[in-house]
């Protein structure tokens, strides 16, 4: 990530917040790491996707950002442990703590205690339908009982836990607002393939439904009624202008592109006008997905691939699965949304892939 963009985190510390990182970084060499991006203190945010150093999610942890605790320590909890310790020691001033746990990435990882736990729970799941289906030439779970998934879920709750009861504990949880959300949908086409994300089709690097859908959940005291729910689509950059709200900051129009405040939501005052919400994926990825691009307005998806130009065209609201393809019986709508599409990657600049001469099996190369 440029060092020239403003982070939340160097925003937040303008107005004299404490900036906290923990966990998945992924946005560069050494040099763009946390510190270079506005946090104060970086516990494990280095260039890597996932834990790939050391005993991976268990220390020795082999990370230069994250000293090794004692023989078998888990990441999940030691990470929690670093937020909970960050907490305290700023509990006097505003602070903003991001945690961003390596869990559930792969290497496909569990505690022992707790992957023997859903593999007696596995056993009773019960096998009525198909196993597995298939997307494009790969496979795709259709059953959830991956027990070291399912371990790997509970600790990473268990370490949330963990970082709620700190806010209790000290006496912030009413004046602290918590952010919940995953960063793509389940991986159920690759790599063990240890998610079921029925009702939505395929998954993690993909653009349907199980790839780009996430659940969100946000914790306001005083403003968010508990136990509420919206379905009005948000999308991760909103978070930037929210947080900046929520702290009576000022706006960055310049930055804020994409995202909205969600904070006329989350206060129940009623819904926003109507925004199209997008996506860009120009490459291939090892889940199978392919290089394309996606729109949504209202009930109405639209998702274009590049390799050949296609569209497919589904109604969210009548078809969550994505499995009725309008785009021949509604060509006006296919092509409204289609324009849209492209008039939003030419006025942000989105990098497109350009086509690799000695393919074999995949048309396009790097981004241009």
């Amino acid at each position: 990530m440029p060092l020239e963009e403003v982070t939340v985190a160097e925003a937040l510390k303008e107005s004299g917040y404490a900036t906290f990182f923990a966990g998945k970084w992924h946005l560069g060499p050494e040099g763009f790491w946390p510190e270079d991006q506005g946090f104060d203190i970086n516990k494990g945010g280095i260039e890597r996707g996932g834990p790939y150093g050391g005993k991976r999610y268990f220390s020795p942890y082999g990370n230069p950002r994250l000293t090794d605790g004692p023989e078998g320590e888990h990441l999940p909890d030691r990470l929690a442990t670093e937020t909970c310790k960050f907490i305290e020691d700023n509990k006097d001033r505003p602070f903003l703590a991001y945690l961003a746990f390596y869990s559930v990435h792969t290497p496909l990882m569990a505690r022992e205690d707790l992957k023997a736990k859903y593999e007696k729970k596995a056993k009773q799941v019960p096998h009525d339908g198909p196993a597995w289906g298939a997307e494009g030439e790969r496979k795709v779970r259709l059953v959830q009982d991956h027990a070291v998934y399912a371990g790997m879920v509970e600790a990473m709750d268990q370490a949330v836990g963990k970082v709620l009861d700190a806010l209790d504990r000290l006496e912030l949880s009413r004046n602290t607002v918590v952010f919940f959300m995953s960063d793509n949908g389940g991986l159920s086409t690759s790599e063990g393939h240890p998610t079921c994300n029925l009702p939505l089709r395929a998954g993690k690097g993909w653009l349907y439904e199980g790839g780009i859908r996430e659940p969100m959940i946000v914790r306001w005291p005083g403003t968010t009624r508990a136990g509420s729910t919206c379905d009005e689509p948000v999308i991760s950059t909103d978070f930037y202008p929210t947080m900046l709200e929520m702290a009576g900051l000022p706006p960055r129009p310049k930055q804020h592109l994409d995202g909205r405040s969600m904070t006329t939501l989350l206060a129940q005052r009623g819904k926003p006008e109507q925004r199209a919400l997008y996506w860009h994926y120009p490459h291939y990825g090892n889940q199978g997905g392919s290089p394309g691009g996606a729109v949504r307005l209202g009930d109405y998806k639209l998702i274009e691939f590049y390799e050949d130009n296609r569209v497919e065209l589904y109604n969210l609201k009548a078809d969550l699965g994505e499995q009725d393809d309008l785009a021949a019986r509604m060509p006006d709508k296919a092509a409204e949304l289609r324009q849209m599409l492209h008039r939003w990657r030419g006025e942000v600049g989105a990098r497109m892939p350009t086509p690799n001469p000695n393919h074999k099996g995949r048309r396009w190369t790097r981004q241009r």
